[in-house]
């Protein structure tokens, strides 16, 4: 990966360099608040291999049994998962033997009902991840899965069909599985949901579908070596300093921008990312993304001309997976002919450059992430790049960045609502 901060006003930068660098000694030192989730820093090197080997197993039985794997789950047990698979899939027929479902991942009756009703003639297991095993959406989820896949094979085979990704010792979800004989995975005590796709909470059900769980480890490992370097030259580090800066400047809300719609998912995660470890405190950079060139067609225009508050961080993918060349027609009807020999990609290239160009005329710095492929390692180390730098920024902005106290906020209110008991008087 190459970092370009050309199209951001550097005058200011050194100024933030010792804060900066402070920052990063505390998160590497673990000296923060917060210490006690960071075992993803040294997971790409220091990982169960015994456990990663019995990933790698159980995802081969998965395959020979299955064609669909539902993955259920919220949040951090959700989001990275789908930016991999997404992101590495094809658009159209993926040639995967398993194909992955989610489920868990919000509270709509209509769509778990389809569901159930698409598995019926569907062969497929179940991979719950929970580390309490109560977390509304995906308990919800799992009731209804697990009642209907006991059903369609018998309570023995389907024993074999539920994969369980949950704590090492406590909780409901643990209790069951040791009960009911599923085979478990650990989610580490060390590392929150939204890092967590490292660990088995994202391996098991991406290695199921076919990604290559070595080079995303290797892609990790890679990130590792490259964003744990002390020096203000670290683009992690002078990411972070650069969108603090920005933020102290008034401009408070980040857009992640991308060209190639395989990264949506990607930036959805990314959001989870930066949303829940800096909004604390009334403090935060907020954080959205579009979806170019699409998204230049409706909040463009606020982009381009809206209120001056905000910043873009723009990833470009420099080697495109397949592409065409547009021809020449004789009656030019759609006047594209002056387009004629060129490709999509050169085409697409050019929009995002236009774009920056104008969006920087009107006052919308831009950063620029180029990747040279969107495969597993490059990912990867995309992620671990993005995990470097909000645990510094959080540093910076004077937050935990590894805790998310708000969350709890609206479940409170929920269970009032839905009277659970306990929280009458909330």
């Amino acid at each position: 990966m190459k970092l370009d901060f050309n199209n951001v006003n550097l005058e200011k930068i050194n100024s933030y360099e010792e804060k900066a660098m402070t920052a990063f000694d505390t998160l590497m030192g673990k000296t923060g608040e917060g210490n006690d989730f960071l075992g993803w820093i040294d997971r790409p090197v220091d990982y169960d291999k015994e456990e990663f080997e019995r990933i790698k197993k159980a995802a081969e039985r998965i395959r020979e049994n299955s064609d669909i794997l539902v993955s259920i789950g919220i949040g951090g047990s959700y989001l990275g998962i789908k930016a991999v698979d997404v992101a590495c899939d094809s658009y159209f027929g993926s040639d995967r033997k398993v194909k992955l479902i989610y489920a868990g991942n919000q509270i709509s009756g209509q769509y778990l009902n389809e569901l159930l009703a698409y598995l019926k003639d569907k062969d497929y297991c179940l991979n719950v991840i929970s580390k309490s095993g109560t977390t509304t959406e995906p308990a919800i989820a799992f009731r209804f899965l697990r009642e209907a896949i006991e059903e369609k094979y018998g309570k023995e085979e389907a024993r074999k069909r539920i994969f369980a990704t949950t704590d090492s010792k406590k909780g409901a979800l643990k209790e069951l599985a040791d009960a009911e004989g599923y085979e478990t995975f650990v989610v580490p005590d060390d590392i929150g949901g939204r890092f967590s796709v490292i660990s088995a909470v994202g391996l098991l059900p991406l290695a199921a579908c076919g990604i290559d769980i070595d080079k995303f480890m290797e892609g990790f490992a890679e990130g590792r070596d490259l964003y744990k370097e002390k020096s203000f030259d670290n683009p992690a580090i002078k990411y972070a300093a650069i969108r603090n800066m920005l933020n102290e400047d008034g401009k408070g809300l980040e857009v992640l921008v991308n060209y190639e719609a395989k990264l949506k998912y990607i930036a959805e995660w990314w959001k989870q990312l930066f949303a829940e470890s800096e909004g604390k405190d009334g403090k935060g950079i907020f954080p959205v993304s579009v979806n170019n060139t699409t998204d230049l067609h409706s909040v463009g225009q606020m982009i381009q001309d809206g209120k001056r508050n905000l910043f873009e961080t723009v990833i470009e993918v420099k080697n495109p997976v397949s592409d065409l060349t547009i021809k020449e027609d004789e009656d030019n009807l759609d006047g594209l002919n002056y387009l004629a020999g060129k490709t999509m990609s050169f085409v697409n290239k050019q929009a995002m450059e236009g774009t920056t160009i104008a969006h920087v005329k009107g006052d919308v710095p831009n950063i620029r992430i180029e990747m040279d492929d969107v495969n597993e390692k490059e990912i990867a180390k995309l992620f671990y790049f993005f995990e470097i730098a909000v645990g510094v920024s959080g540093y910076m902005l004077g937050v935990n960045p590894f805790n998310q106290p708000g969350v709890e906020e609206y479940k409170t209110q929920m269970f009032k609502l839905l009277g659970k008991p306990g929280y009458e008087n909330k």
